[in-house]
């Protein structure tokens, strides 16, 4: 098992790992608050917020430290911290919101914004997703795998590691980031590797990956979903062959993270010779908070001691408005205090600068003993136009649940919130490349929909009047994207479309039947 083998010569494991393996989750991340603190009190948010006397509080054995910091330190989101201090950074500016000067940047429209964020990487932060990466791999001696599975490639398709420099940072995707910062012991096993990686056009470096597809020995495969799948049908194609085991014989694992993997499943498992082992992963460009340790569970489990200290908030009405957006006085709870089954959004506290950061996803405990989690979804992407309160979680469900039942392949989909005369309806938009009709679809999505979620059913027979779905091909979900700048990388298709990106896909749909 070489690259396991090569982990614990290094010592890797024995202490981050274990270490949350038996610790108490509260324990572990009142260490991590303090340690935050501390760094964070050489910087200018420290001095304003007075991190000192919450640092003091941790010398009684209660909760008053963190009282303290929910005191001291307001909630923000994106645009207030940018406003008010990220935008320092990108002016060359230090200790901030960190210690030093920040020199990358990982830029993300998230799902939701109409604009890139800049989120600062600093190098505590690279180092962080490093070592949480390694304990990723680590769990797989928690699998049932062959020791030779660890000798072969792993092929990790991400955005441009030739990033960006204004001559005072630079900004790219985070995968293209971290990809080239990988430690040397990996960059044997790393594929495409180092010169493809550098490729900005997202098209050619696919065909570059399809050409040298053949040369390699891939085992592991790491990605966003709908563009692995866009390559593994390359692939396919290229070759003439009937699956992606007919080039690469020994794959055996799918990495995904982003998005739900449950309505790409079917489609994916059409181009296999044989199932997976499919490992869920979130890494978001603030951080890398959990990843699925077991086989037996599709739950991912949060990392708690390595650079991040999280907080939660009941996702209600009390404390978000109708559009998402937190409220000033919103109830916030540490990891001791929080409820299995209750969806909530998160805060992070990061050692890149983030401080009670509404990072934009809700996820809900499904064991608060083992700190495991599954996302149902982001605090913008869900509708409510009338009390509906439908999640992304449950319109992931519904399309899980009608293509296996019209037996259909669906690649992408989304969902807009429109007026149907004085009241409401919902539009789909569903691409897949299979024959089905747009109205058997809303109607089998609709009878799901009602199943999934009791508040969606009693809306159904008042406000909300209708449902809609326009069978689309799936190359005009992906057409979009690259107008927008999004292709490839860590860029997702959002699940709910609203405001200026609901008016964009609608003109581009406009303009393209125009076209046709």
């Amino acid at each position: 098992m070489a690259i396991i083998s090569t982990l614990l010569k290094k010592g890797v494991r024995l202490r981050e790992s274990l270490e949350q393996d038996y610790s108490h989750p509260m324990e572990l991340q009142r260490h991590e608050l303090k340690k935050l603190l501390i760094h964070g009190n050489r910087a200018a948010i420290g001095e304003k917020y007075d991190f000192d006397s919450i640092l003091r509080a941790f010398r009684k054995h209660d909760g008053e430290y963190y009282e303290r910091f929910k005191k001291q330190v307001p909630i923000y989101d994106y645009d207030r911290i940018f406003e008010e201090w990220w935008f320092k950074l990108l002016e060359g500016k230090k200790d901030i919101t960190w210690p030093g000067k920040v020199k990358y940047f990982a830029l993300s429209s998230g799902t939701s914004g109409a604009t890139s964020k800049y989120i600062p990487i600093t190098k505590d932060m690279v180092k962080a997703i490093r070592r949480t990466g390694v304990r990723q791999i680590l769990s797989l001696s928690n699998y049932d795998l062959p020791d030779s599975l660890f000798t072969k490639g792993i092929l990790m398709l991400g955005g441009s590691t030739d990033l960006e420099f204004n001559g005072t940072y630079f900004s790219g995707d985070l995968s293209g980031i971290t990809a080239g910062k990988l430690p040397i012991w990996f960059q044997r096993f790393y594929k495409p590797g180092k010169k493809i990686s550098k490729n900005r056009n997202w098209g050619d470096k696919l065909d570059q990956i399809v050409e040298k597809a053949r040369d390699w020995d891939i085992g592991i495969i790491v990605g966003v979903p709908a563009w692995l799948q866009i390559l593994l049908e390359k692939i396919i194609s290229h070759y003439q062959v009937e699956t992606i085991h007919d080039i690469w014989p020994n794959l055996q694992i799918f990495v995904h993270g982003g998005v739900s993997f449950e309505p790409y499943k079917k489609g994916f498992e059409k181009l296999l010779g044989r199932p997976l082992v499919y490992i869920e992963t979130y890494l978001a460009s603030e951080g890398f908070l959990a990843f699925q340790a077991f086989p037996d569970r599709k739950s991912m489990r949060l990392v708690l001691n390595n650079g991040i200290f999280y907080e939660f908030v009941p996702f209600n009405e009390e404390n978000f408005d109708e559009d998402g957006h937190i409220r000033f006085n919103a109830k916030t709870f540490k990891i001791d205090q929080v409820e299995e089954g209750v969806e909530y959004a998160l805060l992070i506290s990061t050692c890149s600068g983030a401080w009670r950061y509404l990072i934009g996803d809700t996820i809900r405990f499904v064991s608060k003993e083992e700190s495991e989690i599954l996302i149902t979804g982001r605090t913008k992407h869900f509708l409510s136009l009338c009390g509906e309160h439908l999640s992304v979680d449950n319109m992931n469900r519904a399309i899980e649940k009608a293509s296996d039942e019209l037996d259909i392949r669906v690649k992408e989909f989304t969902v807009l919130g429109v007026p149907h005369g004085s009241l409401f309806a919902h539009h789909w938009f569903v691409g897949t490349d299979d024959e089905v009709e747009g109205e058997l679809l809303a109607r089998v999505l609709d009878q799901h929909l009602k199943e999934l979620n009791d508040d969606f059913a009693v809306e159904r027979s008042h406000a909300l009047k209708d449902v809609f779905c326009e069978v689309r091909p799936a190359e005009d979900f992906y057409e979009w994207m690259r107008l927008q700048g999004k292709e490839g990388g860590q860029n997702k298709f959002p699940r709910v479309l609203k405001g200026e990106k609901a008016q964009s896909w609608l003109k581009f749909l406009k303009e393209k039947g125009v076209r046709d």
